[in-house]
C-alpha cells in the first residue's frame, strides 16, 4: 500500500496562513535538526529531511503553494491526471520535467532556442563635441567609431572560406541535450545547453583564420552625420542599424551619438532661450543710449532707455535658438544690463559728480531713504 503523505504545513509545523518568512524559519530549523551530516546512519532522520525539503519546495513557491492549497498532493501526482510535477521517480516513467526543475539543475528549455534564433546586435554609443555655433546652426560632422560586424572572409559562418559548419553530432542541431540526475526526489530528466556546440547546434571543423571561428570581427567605421540646428548638450542622435551586426539573421543595433556642446564666451543657453550680460556706462544708464549688442546673427544696435537700473532685463523675442524638431519656432534672447561704476576718478571728475549729486536732491534717493526708515521701524 502506498504511504500516505503528511500535510506539508504539518510537516513544517506552520499554520496555513503563515507568511514566507515563517515558512523559511521553520524549514531552516527542521533541516538543521534532520540533516544527514548531523544524524549519520539515522534512516528516520534522512526520511524526515527529505520530507521537510519536499514541503519547503512547495510552500516556498507562490504558484506551487496556490496549487497545493487548492488540490492538495494531487496537484503534483502524475497518477491523478492533473499533469503535476510530483516527487518520487518521474524518470522511471519517462516524464520530461525540465521546464519545472530547470532552476534546480541549471537546465534551460528556452536558452538554446534563443541562441539559435535571431539576436539583435548591440547598440554603439559615441560622444561628439560641437562648438556652440555648430549646435545652434547645425552642421555636418564625421563620426568615427568601432563596431562588431560579420567577418568579411567567412560571411559570419565562422568556417574557413570554402567550408561550412556541420550539424552538431551531440545534440543533432537542437543545441540541447537531455540529462538525468538522481536527486532526493528521484531520477529527474532535464535539458541543458550542449557542451560541444555551446547551444549553437553547429560545429566548425576548419575555423576561419580571420575571426577564429567566431564569425565576427571588430572594425573601424566613419560616417558623415547631419547635425540638426538647435541640438543641445546631452541630447542624442540615433542612427538605426548602424551599430553592431546581429546574430542568426537578427537586425543590427543602433549608433547613438551623444552630443556635448562647448560653452560660449557671451551667451548662456537654457533650452531654446539665450541669455547674455551687457555692460553699460553710468552715463548711458542715466541718459539712455544706443549701444551695440551681440545676437546669433551678429552685432546690432539696441536702444537703452534713460534711467535704466543695473540688473534690468530686456527681451528680444524670436532671437534665440531654433527648436530642433521645429526650426520655425525660436526662443528669445534676454539681455541683462550691468551698470559699470567709474573708477580712479581725478579731482575734477569727483567735483563734478559731487555737484551732480547735490543738484539731484532727495528725489533721486527716495527709495534708499524709505529703506532706512523701514529698517529703523522694524528694528
Amino acid at each position: 500500500m502506498a504511504e500516505t503523505k503528511r500535510d506539508y504545513y504539518e510537516v513544517l509545523g506552520v499554520d496555513k496562513s503563515a507568511d514566507e518568512a515563517a515558512i523559511k524559519k521553520a524549514y531552516r530549523t527542521l533541516a538543521k535538526k534532520y540533516h544527514p551530516d548531523l544524524n549519520p546512519g539515522d534512516a528516520e532522520a534522512e526520511k524526515n529531511f527529505k520530507e521537510v525539503n519536499e514541503a519547503y519546495d512547495i510552500l516556498s513557491d507562490p504558484d506551487k503553494r496556490a496549487k497545493y492549497d487548492q488540490y492538495g498532493h494531487a496537484a503534483f501526482d502524475p497518477a491523478s491526471g492533473m499533469g503535476g510535477s510530483g516527487f518520487g521517480g518521474f524518470g522511471d516513467f519517462g516524464f520530461d520535467i525540465s521546464d519545472i526543475f530547470s532552476s534546480f539543475f541549471g537546465g534551460s528549455s528556452t536558452g538554446s532556442s534563443r541562441r539559435n534564433g535571431p539576436i539583435r546586435g548591440d547598440n554603439v554609443n559615441v560622444r561628439l563635441t560641437l562648438t556652440f555655433e555648430e549646435a545652434v546652426f547645425g552642421c555636418k560632422k564625421e563620426v568615427s567609431y568601432q563596431k562588431i560586424q560579420q567577418c568579411s572572409d567567412c560571411g559570419g559562418t565562422g568556417a574557413a572560406p570554402g567550408t561550412s559548419p556541420k550539424t552538431c553530432p551531440a545534440c543533432g542541431g537542437s543545441g540541447q541535450v537531455r540529462v538525468q540526475q538522481r536527486t532526493p526526489f528521484g531520477v529527474m530528466q532535464s535539458a541543458k545547453t550542449c557542451d560541444v556546440c555551446r547551444g549553437t547546434g553547429k560545429t566548425i571543423e576548419n575555423k576561419c583564420s580571420r575571426c577564429r571561428g567566431t564569425g565576427f570581427e571588430r572594425v573601424q567605421k566613419t560616417l558623415e552625420v547631419n547635425i540638426p540646428a538647435g541640438i543641445d548638450d546631452g541630447q542624442q542622435i540615433a542612427l538605426r542599424y548602424q551599430g553592431s551586426d546581429g546574430m542568426n539573421g537578427g537586425s543590427a543595433g543602433d549608433l547613438n551619438i551623444i552630443i556635448s556642446v562647448r560653452p560660449h564666451s557671451v551667451f548662456e543657453r537654457d533650452g531654446d532661450d539665450l541669455y547674455c550680460d551687457v555692460p553699460i556706462t553710468f552715463a548711458e544708464a542715466a541718459l539712455g543710449a544706443e549701444i551695440d549688442i551681440q545676437t546669433l546673427e551678429g552685432a546690432q544696435k539696441y536702444t537703452i532707455p534713460e534711467g535704466t537700473q543695473t540688473g534690468t532685463t530686456f527681451t528680444l523675442k524670436n532671437r534665440g535658438v531654433a527648436r530642433v524638431n521645429n526650426p520655425k519656432i525660436r526662443g528669445n534672447l534676454y539681455l541683462t544690463v550691468n551698470v559699470e561704476v567709474p573708477k580712479n576718478l581725478n579731482a575734477e571728475q569727483k567735483s563734478l559728480l559731487e555737484k551732480f549729486a547735490a543738484s539731484c536732491g532727495e528725489s533721486n534717493y527716495s527709495k534708499r531713504t524709505g529703506f532706512f526708515k523701514k529698517h529703523r521701524k522694524n528694528g
